[in-house]
C-alpha cells in the first residue's frame, strides 16, 4: 500500500462515508495497510457494538465486553452486525477499502493453515481513536 494507491481508492471511500453520513479520515500504515478512522456520525457503531458484544456474551454464558470511546472493528467479520444499516456500512467500505470493481484491487492469496499470508494490502477500520472516542450524532 502506498499514497498512490490510497489516493486512487479515497473516492470510493469517500463515497461510502458520504452515503452513510459518517466523518473519517484515510491514512496508509507501515506501507502494509489501508486505515479508515471513522470519527462521528449519525451510525450508532459503539452502541451496536456493545449489543453485539452482550448477545454474543449471553450465547456462551460469558460477561461482555463492554466498549466505551473507541474500537478496531474486524474488517472480515464487521458486516455481522445486528444493525442492518450498520452491515451494509461495513460491507461496503471493506469493498471501497479492497478496490472492489476499480483498476487496483486488493488479493488475498493467503493460506492460514499453512501460517501463509499474501495479500495486496490489509485492512484495518478504527471507530474513534485512544484520545478522540467516537461521536454519535443522533
Amino acid at each position: 500500500m502506498n499514497q498512490d494507491k490510497k489516493k486512487a481508492l479515497a473516492p470510493q471511500i469517500k463515497a461510502v462515508l458520504a452515503k452513510y453520513g459518517v466523518k473519517g479520515t484515510i491514512a496508509v500504515r507501515h506501507h502494509s495497510s489501508l486505515v479508515v478512522n471513522l470519527k462521528e456520525g449519525v451510525l450508532d457503531f459503539i452502541g451496536q457494538a456493545n449489543a453485539d458484544n452482550k448477545a454474543a456474551a449471553e450465547w456462551r454464558g460469558q460477561e461482555p465486553h463492554v466498549i466505551k470511546d473507541n474500537y478496531q472493528a474486524n474488517p472480515y467479520f464487521a458486516h455481522e452486525s445486528g444493525d442492518e444499516k450498520i452491515s451494509s456500512f461495513f460491507s461496503e467500505l471493506v469493498d471501497a477499502m479492497n478496490g472492489k470493481g476499480s483498476s487496483i484491487a486488493n488479493h488475498n492469496n493467503s493460506d492460514v493453515q499453512s501460517d501463509y499470508f499474501d495479500v495486496g494490502w490489509y485492512l484495518d477500520i478504527n471507530v474513534g481513536d485512544w484520545d478522540k472516542p467516537y461521536i454519535f450524532k443522533k
